[in-house]
């Protein structure tokens, strides 16, 4: 894994080290704390930075990508999101990735050892001690390497972070008034507890709602609706690029006013509604929210494929987003271009980026994009960069072949990390070294000419440039 990892070809390498590999970072969708950006935390051990833990209110934060590679090789729970003593973890998870050829995993781990650390030797069982002390030294002692340093190193110009429509964004204002930060951070809005009807603790959420908005109660639909543009006004107040939901499947049903106020009725006084009903209500206000959106300006990230909490026992045990997830097959592109097309019949439809968690949905999605593109932006609904289980170098490029086939790969978005760890940057990198490779072999294959102009265009463009464009950021 040298300064040359995985690019195979001069023109790959040209590409990367030339044009990609110093260009900032555009880290448009992630899970991390903007507070712990704000309180500059800094990490006692690498354990905390990569394995994480349980935070004071019982949930759990950390990278469940190595939860789940530590569950595969037969690892005790208790080292895991356990409290063992944390060079314990460590040791087990070391053992465990050296199993991991193959797996994105086993090359993140050491690009981000090489990247922020500046350790340039694989990590193995028998180096573990030395790795250990190493890094540990460097996050108590070097200055740079608090959350802050480490955004710094990756020169990170823009994070924006996942938030829900009820949250103060308390952090992301004491961000924007310290001129201290560099970064910028903004908040993204993530609404799915509001569409959720069908799920446990809608009624719940919805009093929330009321309160982040001075009520006590969302009497109707309608208000539901006024909640929701009011927070969402006030996340744009606060720098908000994008949205987010992450959703099972996105729905699209034929509903009246009148219809969808019954159903929404009958949840909130303790009763339960068909799928077919539950349709119709979340459809209702996605449509009021991609309106709002393209009022507003903001991209909707749509995120759908995923089956959750597979593991009923372990969620009961550890709740969500603890590596019990999978991908799901759904069948809903009808759908979703339905939805798109009831929002562009109306010249509502906003910068769209669809994102489905099964490798199978890229065609599909590529036939998509050219449904509903317009002249506001270049690539205005985009296929969504290779996401969570897909984001293995083999994922990644069949996202992009699938893309350069059916689109336009050079206004690509690019890369996100979508994770809660502040090490996770050096994701980018390895997306950087794998789009220059694939561009290089077709330059070198004679599909594409050696037009160093038009390379350097389309390379810093997937990197960096269209994603600065397509956010607002310039």
């Amino acid at each position: 894994m040298d300064k040359d990892f995985i690019l195979e070809t001069e023109t790959a390498k040209h590409l990367y080290h030339d044009y990609a590999k110093s260009l900032p970072l555009v880290d448009y969708h992630c899970h991390i704390s903007p507070r712990e950006i704000y309180e500059d935390r800094r990490f006692n051990n690498l354990v905390e930075l990569w394995l994480g833990g349980k935070n004071p209110d019982g949930t759990y934060f950390g990278d469940h990508y190595k939860w789940r590679v530590m569950r595969s090789n037969g690892v005790n729970e208790d080292y895991i999101t356990g409290d063992k003593p944390a060079y314990e973890r460590f040791l087990k998870f070391v053992d465990a990735l050296q199993m991991a050829i193959g797996n994105p995993m086993y090359h993140w781990c050491n690009l981000e050892l090489r990247q922020f650390f500046g350790y340039d030797k694989p990590l193995t069982p028998e180096n573990a001690e030395e790795v250990w002390n190493y890094c540990n030294d460097k996050l108590v002692n070097d200055p740079e390497m608090s959350v802050r340093g480490l955004i710094r190193k990756a020169k990170v110009a823009f994070i924006g972070t996942t938030d829900d429509p009820v949250d103060s964004l308390e952090w992301h204002e004491k961000i924007a008034a310290d001129t201290s930060i560099e970064v910028k951070v903004a908040p993204s809005f993530r609404p799915d507890k509001a569409i959720n009807i069908d799920k446990e603790g809608f009624a719940e959420y919805m009093t929330q709602l009321a309160a982040s908005v001075g009520k006590t109660k969302l009497e109707s639909v309608e208000e539901v609706k006024a909640a929701l543009t009011e927070r969402l006004e006030f996340f744009a107040e606060n720098g908000c690029r994008a949205s987010d939901h992450g959703l099972d499947y996105i729905p699209y049903a034929e509903y009246t006013d009148i219809g969808v106020e019954s159903i929404y009725s009958i949840v909130m006084n303790g009763g339960s509604v068909s799928k077919e009903d539950a349709e119709k209500y979340q459809t209702a206000i996605l449509m009021h929210l991609g309106k709002e959106y393209h009022r507003l300006g903001i991209a909707m990230q749509l995120h759908y494929s995923c089956y959750r909490n597979a593991n009923e026992r372990m969620y009961r045990k550890l709740g969500p987003d603890t590596g019990f997830d999978m991908i799901a097959q759904t069948d809903c592109a009808v759908s979703i271009a339905q939805f798109l097309s009831a929002l562009d019949k109306d010249g509502v439809c906003p910068k769209t980026i669809l994102y489905s968690l099964n490798g199978v949905d890229n065609d599909v999605l590529g036939t998509m994009l050219g449904c509903f593109q317009s002249d506001e932006v270049p690539g205005k609904i985009q296929m969504g960069s290779a996401w969570w289980f897909m984001d293995t170098k083999g994922g990644m490029e069949a996202q992009m072949k699938s893309l350069a086939s059916l689109g336009l790969l050079g206004n690509f978005v690019g890369m996100l990390t979508d994770s809660r760890s502040f090490l996770s940057y050096a994701r980018h990198d390895y997306f950087r070294r794998i789009m220059c490779n694939l561009v290089g072999n077709w330059v070198e294959n004679g599909e594409y000419p050696a037009n160093d102009e038009a390379l350097k265009k389309i390379v810093e463009g997937i990197s960096y440039t269209n994603a600065m464009r397509y956010f607002g950021l310039n």
